[in-house]
């Protein structure tokens, strides 16, 4: 079992940046694929990026990919989503989650553990 708090989400401008964080406690990040979700009023959750348990393989979604960037501080248990160049359809609730599979997930199927979500809300 583990828990996911995120925070960081706020209100900002299109063209800022901001960084996501997702803490998890008591297991380490480490053991786990954890990654990023969000969903927007009216919309489904949709996968944002992943960083796997084995290899720290990372994948983003192609309407993030160059604008995000997914980390991990081992040190810390925290795992980050810093979001750049952030546009009004980016904003969304944002979800953190963690799970056990062997392939690198995407589907939200794969991830057992949610964290309740941090608001980011992105004015034009």
């Amino acid at each position: 079992q583990v828990q996911l708090v995120e925070s960081g989400g706020r209100l900002v401008q299109a063209g800022d940046s901001l960084r996501l964080s997702c803490t998890a406690s008591p297991r380490a990040l480490w053991t786990y694929n954890v990654g990023w979700f969000r969903q927007a009023p009216g919309k489904e959750r949709e996968f944002v990026s992943v960083i796997s348990r084995i290899g720290g393989t990372i994948a983003y979604a192609d309407s993030v990919k160059g604008r995000f960037a997914i980390s991990r501080d081992f040190s810390k248990n925290i795992m980050y989503l810093q979001m750049n160049s952030l546009k009004p359809e980016d904003a969304a609730l944002y979800y953190c989650a963690a799970g056990s599979t062997i392939d690198v997930p995407k589907d939200e199927s794969q991830f057992e553990f949610w964290g309740q979500g941090t608001q980011v809300t992105v004015s034009s």
